[in-house]
Parts: C-alpha cells; structure tokens; sequence
C-alpha cells in the first residue's frame, strides 16, 4: 500500500537535516546544494533546502485555508470502502506507477547484505540447504497466514534475519531487497491491505517461495495474526503506508508491529512530513480532519510531522535511533517549475536484552 502520488515515483534518499532534538546531520544520499537560487534550474533537485519564515506562513496559511473537513458519512465511507479503493488503484496501475526503490539501501543499510543488527550468534543456516529449508517452510505453511503458529512452524522459520514490509504495494521495496541481499539466512516477508497488490507481487517472475511470503494484512486491524510469532523479526519496513491509515488507528497499529520485533529489532519509516507540495496541492473538499486528506481516487493520506512520529513509536515501547526531515526541492526545467518535498525518516528499535549490543548507530 504505496501512496498514489506522481512524485512517489521519485522518493529518493537524500541529505537529512538536523532533528528539533537536535540530532546531528547525517548525510545519506546527495550532496548537491542550492547555494544561489539563481541557479535553481540547473538541476532537477537540490537536497537539504531549507524555507524561509515567509514559505513556512504560506504553506500555513494554504493548509488553513483548505481545512474544512467533509461530513462525517462521507469519513465514514472512505475508511469502511479503504481497501475497495486501493484494489481499484493496483486493478488500473498494476506494477507501472511506482519505481523500485534502490535508495533505501543508502538510506537504510538495515536491509543491505551481511548487515547484523545483533552480535550475537544466531543458529547457523548456510548455501543451498538453507535456501531449500526455506522453500520447505513455505510450502510447508502455505496460505496459513491468517493463523497462529507455534514456533519452528512458521514460513522463514529456519532464517536467520527476517525482514517484515508492511504496505508492499507490488513489491518496489521487496524485490529491491531479494535481488541485492543474497544472505542465505535471509528471508523477507511482506503484506498490503489490498488483495489486487498481493496477486502482482506473488506473480511476479521475480517472486521466490523459497525467500519471500506474500500475504493480505490490513495494518489497522490489531487483532489479524501475522504469519511469525511475537519476537521474530530483525526488521520492520514502512515505506509511505503509515500515511494511508486513519490517525486515531496509527497508535495500535504501530504498537501491535513492535510486538513483532526481536530485542534489538528496528523498525524503518520514511512517509509524507508536513507541507509536503502533496499536502499544499489538495483544494477543499478533500479534507478529512487535520492534515488528513482523500485523494481523487478514494486513498487517504495523512502529513507528520517529527514529533508525532516519536511519540508513536515510544508509545509502543520503542527507543529512538534516528528521526530526521528530508526537504528537498524538486525541479521541473523544462517548465521551469520548483516543486517542495517533505519527507521524514525515522528509525526506532526495540530494546536489545540487557549487555547485548548492535549494529545501530
């Protein structure tokens, strides 16, 4: 579940600013800076850009101006008819709207080859037996994904890094991964609200049994079972899909999640920061409640801000490791168009059992 934006397709990595907190800059990915505006349409983007105090009330003030929300059936029908919408998104787009996402090995080297989020020993699967074991384990479960299981009896259950994407849309994070991380321990699960989406990334020629679980889950229902036991995964992705629930869903959403995690596991976000050009696009009549809009083709999509993010993540127990704001201005030369983007890039990880250590920074 990938939010239907246009410029979607380019979410890439970039130079992060310093946090309120004030975490230190990290540089990540990009380093071309706009020193003299006069140059602005020498390139197509330009990382890190600050605004002025004048941008920032404009922006206010178009937010302000386009706030009122709809009534409260028409909020109702949006939430009760979400995954009606998201079907009807991937029936008409199947997998050409989105770019997969490469970037995120930058970005994240959580979900990079040979990267360990724990020092620690883990039971030693290796070569083709543990390719094969893994394949075992997945016909072995097959559509058992609705269900709970006893350990050792789960798709991936021999793996020794398990990573869980939530919002998979046809597989732009997920087949990035599978072909850049050959770990033979690896074993990626990864799950959308939209049933459409599932079928394009379980078709796909690149979809490997023996590697990757695909099934249907919808994030908001805290009471679905996953296909792994509490405990179990190293990591969890969530790439432009927290955006897409309702905000009074996000906490026990995000808190049943964490659940899932190993001590020591991470939780990886990157979506939609407040101001984003998405956000100052809306007209009115596309409001929901605050900084919560509908989409022309019935998705929604919610605007963060950093602060809001930390504070569901610590309420499901979690400990901070990064949670930065991406800006980055986005140029249309052939228009001679500048386009803002505000993205926000958190990473939060359970707490490792005591004189465990990590590989986070």
């Amino acid at each position: 579940m990938a939010a239907p934006d246009v410029a979607a397709g380019v979410e890439g990595g970039t130079s992060l600013s310093e946090s309120p907190t004030g975490e230190v800059k990290r540089p990540q990915f990009g380093t071309r800076f706009l020193s003299d505006p006069r140059q602005v349409f020498q390139h197509n983007a330009w990382d890190n850009v600050e605004w002025s105090e004048e941008q920032e009330r404009a922006a206010k003030e178009k937010v302000s101006e386009n706030s009122q929300p709809l009534p409260l059936e028409k909020q109702e029908e949006y939430d009760s008819r979400a995954s009606d919408y998201w079907n009807d998104f991937y029936t008409v787009h199947e997998n050409r709207f989105f770019k997969d996402r490469h970037w995120l090995f930058t970005e994240f080297p959580e979900l990079a080859p040979q990267f360990s989020l724990s020092h620690e020993s883990h039971p030693e699967v290796s070569g083709t037996d543990g390719v094969q074991r893994n394949r075992l384990d997945q016909e072995q479960c097959g559509e058992t994904a609705a269900l709970p299981h006893a350990d050792g009896d789960f798709p991936g259950s021999s793996a020794t890094y398990r990573i869980l994407e939530v919002g998979c849309g046809v597989g732009n994070t997920v087949f990035p991964i599978l072909k850049t991380n050959n770990d033979p321990g690896l074993f990626v699960y990864c799950c959308d609200f939209s049933s459409t989406a599932v079928e394009l990334v379980k078709t796909n020629p690149e979809s490997d049994p023996g590697r990757c679980f695909a099934f249907v889950h919808d994030l908001s229902d805290v009471e679905a079972n996953y296909p792994v036991p509490d405990g179990t995964l190293d990591v969890i992705v969530l790439i432009f899909v927290l955006s897409a629930l309702h905000p009074n869903k996000m906490q026990a959403s995000i808190s049943r999640l964490a659940r899932l995690l190993k001590p020591g596991g991470v939780m990886l976000l990157r979506d939609y920061g407040r101001y984003d050009m998405a956000q100052l696009r809306f007209k009115k009549g596309r409001c929901l409640s605050e900084n919560f809009y509908v989409r022309g083709d019935g998705t929604r999509v919610y605007f963060f801000t950093q602060d809001e993010l930390h504070e569901l993540f610590i309420g499901a127990g979690l400990e901070k490791v990064q949670n930065l704001v991406d800006r980055r201005l986005q140029v249309n030369r052939g228009k001679q168009l500048t386009m803002y983007r505000v993205w926000i890039q958190c990473k939060y990880r359970r707490a490792p059992i005591q004189g465990e250590t990590t590989g986070l920074a």
